[in-house]
């Protein structure tokens, strides 16, 4: 464990690691709520074209992939208000075009390569420089600020807009910060799990907690902790066996999440028979004694 803490390229593997487990589920959360489990991954496609374009400028391609991907949430979100019946379209038409468009734009620079472009894809652990972590603390942070001071905001739009809109909550602004914020996070995981799998990270998690919680905030709670424990697993492992490190990371939540699953029916089961046992003694504790006859003479 020393050998693997020694290494610098692992030191910043397993920062950007934590950061990515924390951000992934944090937002993942709203999306599972909002029935948007997939909009990491489309959001994925089009940071492909950030990522190109950060290969052709010579600039720091996270910068650049974040930049692009805000703009297609945003767009994303635009289409969704405005799209009614050729939403869908629009919406595959963005997707496919960002992935395209950032293969395209790789393999016109310079500096990129098909290796360039698995690494992106897949993740790659050896490639996460220092600016790389500078850029991730710096959004992961962003991410955290939004999803943990804001929540009881998002959770309000995620769980009925019509209800948060006639309590005076600006919904269109919010739907937007969580498609941003949602941008962001592809960007925050896409150096350590890739652009092809960070939906899952987002999504797995929360689907794990959510198997044995009951509350917003304990499955908030546990969704991250699983994440984090996930991404941690997941790096050192494919540290030692030489396995993709997005791969395992997302395996080894699925594994979780059937884990999880397996314990919710017995966990289930024994929450009804303590519910049961409680109402039976409510229901002892509040039989009407009879009322004394008038005729009857009271003691004291």
């Amino acid at each position: 464990m020393m050998e693997l803490l020694q290494n610098p390229f692992m030191q910043r593997a397993l920062i950007a690691a934590v950061l990515v487990g924390i951000t992934a589920p944090a937002i993942g959360i709203y999306l599972v709520q909002r029935r948007q489990a997939l909009m990491g991954d489309g959001i994925g496609h089009v940071a492909m074209t950030g990522v190109g374009l950060g290969f052709l400028l010579s600039t720091n391609p996270i910068w650049m992939a974040t930049l692009v991907s805000v703009v297609g949430a945003v767009v994303m979100e635009l289409i969704r208000w405005y799209g009614k019946t050729r939403g869908d379209l629009a919406l595959a038409m963005l997707f496919y075009g960002g992935m395209a468009g950032g293969v395209m734009l790789i393999n016109l620079s310079d500096a990129g390569s098909n290796a360039n472009l698995t690494s992106y894809l897949f993740g790659s652990l050896a490639s996460v420089s220092d600016s790389d972590v500078t850029a991730i603390v710096l959004l992961a942070a962003f991410v955290v600020l939004v999803t943990v001071g804001l929540r009881r905001q998002l959770f309000a739009v995620s769980q009925d807009e019509e209800f948060a809109r006639v309590t005076g909550v600006p919904v269109r602004f919010l739907n937007l910060l969580i498609a941003v914020t949602a941008a962001v996070t592809v960007t925050v995981a896409m150096r350590v799990v890739g652009l092809l799998l960070v939906s899952a990270l987002m999504v797995v998690p929360v689907a794990a907690a959510q198997q044995i919680t009951r509350s917003f905030k304990v499955t908030f709670a546990l969704a991250v902790a699983i994440g984090t424990a996930v991404t941690l697993s997941g790096t050192v492992t494919s540290y030692y066996q030489d396995v993709p490190p997005g791969a395992t990371i997302v395996l080894l939540a699925i594994g979780v999440f059937v884990a999880l699953t397996a314990l919710a029916a017995p966990l289930a089961r024994r929450r009804a028979r303590a519910l049961r046992a409680a109402e039976e003694a409510e229901a002892a504790c509040t039989l009407r004694v009879p009322e004394a006859r008038a005729g009857d003479e009271v003691k004291v």
